[in-house]
């Protein structure tokens, strides 16, 4: 396993984001997912993302059951905090008020049965609270031994200057894939400025570049039903870039999955790429992926094949995209 440096936190080059073993793709299943998760450890992977409002605090306690026995130091626990989520799965919003950051951080130890969390991080920027405020309050956890590192969510180059002011940022975590280059406008410049590493995540777009993905792929309780991404002649057009992906990663003798793992991976030294296997099926394709060496008229033939401009439809619905500080 590659080794990828995220500020001062050395971890491997490919994590694994647990959100779809709570639910949010559709039904998952337990015993799997926690299979998933250890056979992610034997592989070499130290990473692990989640957040507190994942299931609504399924995914954490999952995650306790399957690190149980596992050594504390083999891993790295990065998770998200504030978001607000309703009994009937609605999103309200996000909390980062410095009360909310410790309360919240308490509950999350609890669940996750450990003394520390290696990343701590707002899931996106709270509009009605200066992010020097979070930061500080995340900075009291650092000195009282509960946090590790401090992580950001999808905020943009202005945010990370005023929180990086504060105290040191480990990474930010934000969409990047073949399908979402946003970050390379001002961010990804930004981050490699202050020495903030970058934890990608939507890496196959959520699936849609995993090669896998039919018309008629979504189930009950598939959060992509509402994707901008997924939707009619969106996905129809969509699904034709990914054959012309299919052909290069064809030629290549790869997987789909694995080139567009591996595209996240060749993005620098300082890029984890998360991946949200939920079966060790989909796991044991990624991990191929870190093998993969790619040339740089390679890369050029992968990027060529889903130009970014081309993808048809934005990442998150109309009303996600506009509370994106990331997308300012």
């Amino acid at each position: 396993m590659r080794t990828t440096t995220l500020g001062t936190l050395t971890t491997s080059a490919l994590g694994l984001g647990c959100m779809g073993m709570s639910g949010a793709y559709g039904h998952a299943d337990r015993a799997e997912s926690i299979a998933t998760v250890r056979a992610a450890l034997d592989a070499g992977i130290t990473l692990l993302d989640t957040g507190d409002f994942y299931g609504m605090g399924h995914n954490e306690l999952l995650l306790a059951e399957a690190l149980r026995s596992v050594p504390r130091d083999s891993y790295d626990l990065s998770v998200k905090f504030g978001g607000q989520v309703g009994p009937d799965g609605s999103l309200a919003g996000f909390d980062a008020r410095p009360a909310s950051v410790k309360a919240a951080a308490a509950y999350s130890l609890q669940r996750l049965g450990t003394d520390h969390i290696d990343i701590y991080r707002p899931a996106r920027l709270d509009p009605a609270v200066p992010i020097e405020d979070t930061v500080g309050a995340i900075g009291e956890l650092v000195d009282a031994g509960y946090v590790r590192h401090i992580g950001l969510s999808e905020v943009g180059a202005d945010t990370l200057r005023r929180a990086a002011a504060v105290r040191p940022i480990s990474d930010l975590q934000i969409e990047y894939s073949l399908a979402s280059r946003g970050v390379e406008r001002d961010i990804l410049s930004t981050c490699r400025e202050l020495g903030i590493g970058i934890t990608a995540y939507g890496v196959l777009a959520r699936g849609l570049l995993g090669g896998h993905w039919t018309a008629s792929g979504e189930s009950d309780g598939d959060t992509r039903a509402f994707s901008p991404r997924f939707s009619g002649e969106n996905l129809t057009h969509n699904l034709t870039l990914v054959d012309a992906l299919r052909e290069v990663a064809d030629e290549l003798g790869i997987s789909v999955a694995q080139a567009a793992i591996a595209w996240v991976i060749a993005r620098g030294t300082d890029v984890v790429a998360l991946v949200g296997a939920r079966t060790r099926v989909r796991l044991q394709e990624a991990l191929g992926a870190v093998t993969v060496e790619l040339t740089d008229e390679q890369l050029r033939r992968i990027e060529a094949a889903v130009p970014a401009e081309q993808v048809a439809g934005q990442r998150y619905p109309a009303a996600h995209m506009a509370s994106l500080d990331s997308e300012r």
